[in-house]
């Protein structure tokens, strides 16, 4: 089926000063003006450490939780035994560290907190994907992200065989609902956004099927599906006829998705996939 494709996503790029911003702040909030625990250790006593999971997962978070430690101690020394984006079992060392004991200590749960989030992210993302292997369908993400880590979250998704609909309100229009109730229609919604910015991706989301068709009418290229009933979703699809790239959207859950996919829509938005999100098991020993 030849569909009309929107323009593609800008790369997701790992930045070192972003990333040592973010860690920044989160060391902030923990470390504040020092940790008085670890200071009760000699200043230049060393230690070693290794990382281990006690489930199974997929790996996401290495490079916030290299940073945490780097900041604390330049000199520390991080050896991987995996890379994000892939699986671990329940006993597997991940990585060894070792540096000084204060940084070890002082970075523990900082870099821990953001290498079990992201990995439950990624783990989450990578049971939906598997949901929906080998169909033609893109799993896509939602801005449903923890404030302040939506582009580790997002990061996460990407790692466990997700994509991402947008990182931001910056980089793609989604007219919903309200848009269009304050634009006045779906056609003068669509013809508003393409004239103020020619060349952004353009989505607009239709709660039924006599919708759909004054969006396919306006030239809507991408059409989110909101809260269709998988009988009406096959609907669209063949009303459709690849004239524009659907997505289903709303409440859709592991158990669910293989029958959405199945309707033939090329895309999937799940909020669950960085909203809902249950930390690895994960556990740092010094050795």
């Amino acid at each position: 089926m030849s569909h009309t494709s929107a323009a593609p996503q800008p790369p997701l790029i790992l930045d070192p000063a972003r990333i040592e911003s973010q860690v920044r702040l989160a060391l902030e909030e923990d470390v504040g003006s020092g940790d008085l625990t670890a200071s009760l250790l000699p200043a230049d006593q060393m230690a070693r450490a290794e990382l281990i999971t006690r489930e199974s997962a997929v790996l996401c978070g290495a490079p916030w939780f290299e940073t945490v430690f780097r900041l604390l101690d330049p000199e520390i020394q991080i050896c991987w035994d995996v890379n994000d984006g892939e699986h671990i079992s329940p006993g597997q060392r991940l990585c060894t560290i070792a540096g000084h004991s204060r940084a070890l200590l002082t970075g523990e749960r900082t870099a821990m907190n953001y290498l079990q989030m992201l990995s439950g992210t990624a783990t989450l993302a990578r049971r939906y994907a598997d949901a929906v292997a080998g169909l033609p369908v893109r799993l896509l993400d939602t801005r449903k992200t923890l404030p302040g880590l939506r582009f580790q979250q997002k990061y996460a998704v990407r790692c466990g065989g997700g994509h991402n609909h947008r990182i931001g309100l910056f980089d793609v229009i989604l007219i919903k609902e309200n848009h269009i109730l304050a634009a006045g229609s779906i056609p003068a919604a669509l013809e508003t956004a393409r004239t103020l910015h020619p060349g952004v991706p353009v989505e607009i989301e239709v709660e039924s099927l006599a919708e759909l068709e004054i969006a396919l009418g306006a030239g809507a290229s991408v059409v989110l599906l909101d809260n269709f009933a998988p009988d009406d979703l096959r609907r669209a699809v063949a009303l459709t006829a690849g004239r524009a790239q659907l997505e289903a959207s709303g409440g859709i859950s592991l158990e669910t998705i293989r029958a959405v996919a199945e309707t033939g829509v090329d895309r999937i938005s799940v909020g669950a996939l960085t909203k809902d999100v249950r930390a690895v098991d994960l556990s740092m020993r010094v050795l």
